[in-house]
């Protein structure tokens, strides 16, 4: 009953391109989900896929009957385009629209063909035999046995084959992990200050795909968003990511409606799988229905289905204020630029998205992010000022939801950065799933552990994360350093070698790298690391004016030796973070100034430097370790809290 319900309204609008899913559901009095599980438990289809195969079916009789072009059966069943008809019947049929005539006269003689249906039509089989027999000549009927028994064998070996086919086709899904990169939405709005929507929208997609257990790999929107401006092709994305699928689209807006377009690519082929459009109002519950309907039909047509309790996780609204939902998205936009001004923007559009809605948790944890990253790895706030705001708003978003672990990573984050809290921070790593490719790359997955004497725990994290992240400029660099730390100090140079082209803009890839190399002996390319980042960043933290200095120490110039140590006490003396004070330390301990290190490392202590975390591990500090000041720091840091040894004078 369902189906003919159905198929009647397909075929009363069969024409009419523009009747989709939306249309289909409301004709039916039916919400577009349920009508999409409906499909989905009785043919295993989306509905978007129910209609144009529907569509197909008939495009088929019309080509067998009539004498038409492709192009014009495309528009009579609906499809605006001729190109993505062809393609479709032939994926649908195994060959092209211009094939159809010349198929059925290869399969049956004509004649033969027209006689037969209309002697059987409506009979059953005995009388079938009997008036086929009665209505044609003896040598006919010889013909047509023959026929019969030719097209008895040919079914059966069809039957058998498409049997195999099914079996392969099973076995390639049962071994081919479902993947999906979403690439940046295009802003065709012809307004670039919108461009801010067009992410937000790409980044929300993602983050509802997610939740769906089925998909095996969703890249982070911080991956994909390096093909914004890209003319790889679409192999080329997929291969670098590591997905058999993309999904591509742009978005309109025309006065109060928003408008998708979206295309799903097979990546090894290039063939469409699945084209929609999707407009609702610029209405915040209108736009959260609009990003669900998006993940429905992606997890349909890939295939993948979505548990009720996804399904739950995946309609929630985050808040009902659609200026509250603007703000934010403007605030996500200009944190992603990464500089002191964009920071500064950011706070100032969350908090507004906040007064707006103040049980909206996305912007407090944002915020938190922002006062965290600024204080800490990129020096624009008083280190104590961030940690005491970030801690703040990350309260206030466990208040609205306790349960959230984004909010648990970013705290025990800034507990183990500005409070040196290692029992706690040591409770929540032993938490973090170890078997799950769902979480996400964190300063307690990654960092935590190197700075704790565990380095191998970083390179597992690193092979679980990568999976579900292949592109992540993180993992390289840590799995680099990890690598020092083993003492490979060979792979450690390679991996870094390998990555450098890659990542010739990235701050963080930059300044670590240059860091590393150093520590590797590799003056030459951590000086030209550092160039890249002094000629291309206007940001100038103590980690790079302590760079400058070594370097200069090597090359023997005393001028810019002095100029950088005064560039470092001076950041110290006007209360800076970045922490210069341990910076200094580094200094002298290069050049064997142990009593000048030790006043710069109680200088940092005193002042709760986020760089004091690296105390155990620092190679530059491993000929003072035996020191009976090192030995009092290394205690009220808290390293021996979760029963770490102080690691020999002779250990790297």
């Amino acid at each position: 009953m369902l189906v003919k319900k159905l198929t009647k309204a397909i075929e009363a609008n069969l024409n009419n391109d523009q009747f989709g899913v939306d249309n289909l559901a409301q004709t039916m009095g039916m919400s577009r989900s349920s009508l999409h599980r409906k499909l989905h438990k009785l043919f295993g289809i989306s509905t978007s896929q129910f209609i144009r195969e529907y569509r197909l079916k008939r495009a088929l009789e019309i080509l067998k009957n009539e004498d038409v072009t492709a192009s014009e059966v495309a528009y009579r069943v609906g499809f605006s385009s001729a190109t993505y008809f062809s393609s479709s019947f032939h994926k649908f049929y195994g060959y092209t629209p211009g094939e159809v005539k010349s198929r059925i006269s290869n399969e049956v003689e004509k004649g033969t063909e027209q006689s037969i249906p209309e002697i059987t039509k409506g009979l059953p089989l005995d009388s079938v035999n009997s008036k086929i027999t009665k209505s044609l000549s003896k040598k006919t009927v010889l013909w047509v046995g023959l026929l019969l028994v030719l097209i008895a064998s040919a079914l059966f070996f069809y039957n058998a084959s498409s049997k195999d086919d099914e079996r392969n086709v099973a076995s390639e899904k049962t071994t081919d992990k479902k993947s999906i990169a979403v690439l940046p939405f295009k802003n065709l709005t012809g307004k670039p200050d919108l461009e801010y929507v067009s992410d937000g929208m790409t980044d929300a997609v993602i983050s509802r795909l997610t939740k769906v257990s089925a998909i095996g790999k969703v890249i982070p929107f911080t991956s994909t968003h390096a093909y914004k401006k890209t003319d790889k092709t679409i192999e080329k994305i997929a291969t670098e990511l590591g997905v058999a699928t993309l999904l591509q689209g742009n978005l309109q807006i025309s006065g109060d409606r928003i408008k998708i377009n979206l295309q799903l690519i097979d990546a090894v082929t290039s063939v469409h799988i699945w084209s929609e459009e999707y407009a609702r109002d610029w209405k915040s519950d209108e736009i959260f229905k609009m990003q669900t309907e998006v993940v429905e039909g992606i997890a349909a047509n890939m295939n993948a289905f979505i548990a009720n309790d996804e399904l739950a996780a995946i309609k929630k609204v985050p808040t009902k204020s659609k200026l509250a939902y603007s703000y934010y998205l403007q605030g996500e936009f200009q944190r992603q630029k990464g500089n002191e001004l964009s920071y500064s923007n950011a706070i100032n559009l969350y908090e507004k998205s906040i007064v707006t809605d103040s049980n909206f948790v996305e912007p407090y944890i944002e915020m938190a992010n922002v006062w965290h990253m600024g204080g800490s790895v990129w020096g624009f706030y008083d280190e104590q000022k961030a940690w005491s705001n970030a801690k703040a708003y990350l309260k206030q978003a466990l208040k609205i939801e306790p349960g959230n672990l984004r909010v648990a990573e970013e705290l025990n984050t800034g507990r183990f950065f500005y409070d040196w809290n290692f029992e706690l921070v040591e409770k929540f790593y032993q938490s973090i799933p170890r078997n799950s490719i769902e979480d996400k790359p964190s300063v307690i997955s990654l960092d935590y552990p190197i700075k704790t004497g565990r380095p191998e725990e970083t390179l597992k994290a690193i092979e679980r994360l990568m999976i579900n992240d292949p592109s992540n400029v993180f993992f390289p660099f840590f799995r680099a350093e990890a690598m020092f730390y083993l003492g490979s100090n060979d792979e450690a140079e390679e991996i870094l070698t390998q990555t450098d082209p890659l990542y010739n803009d990235n701050w963080f890839y930059l300044r670590e790298s240059a860091k590393l190399y150093f520590y590797l002996g590799e003056n030459e390319k951590s000086k030209n690391q550092l160039h890249k980042l002094l000629t291309q960043f206007p940001d100038y933290p103590p980690i790079l004016m302590w760079l400058n200095a070594v370097h200069a120490e090597m090359e023997g110039n005393t001028k810019k030796i002095t100029e950088h140590l005064t560039e470092l006490r001076n950041k110290y003396n006007e209360g800076s973070s970045g922490s210069p004070a341990w910076f200094l330390a580094l200094f002298y301990s290069t050049i064997e100034d142990y009593e000048k290190t030790f006043t710069w490392l109680q200088r940092s202590y005193d002042r709760h430097e986020v760089e004091m975390t690296w105390l155990r591990e620092e190679p530059l500090l491993a000929p003072v370790r035996n020191d009976p000041r090192y030995i009092d720091l290394y205690e009220k840091v808290g390293f021996s809290n979760i029963g770490l040894p102080i690691k020999t004078s002779l250990e790297n």
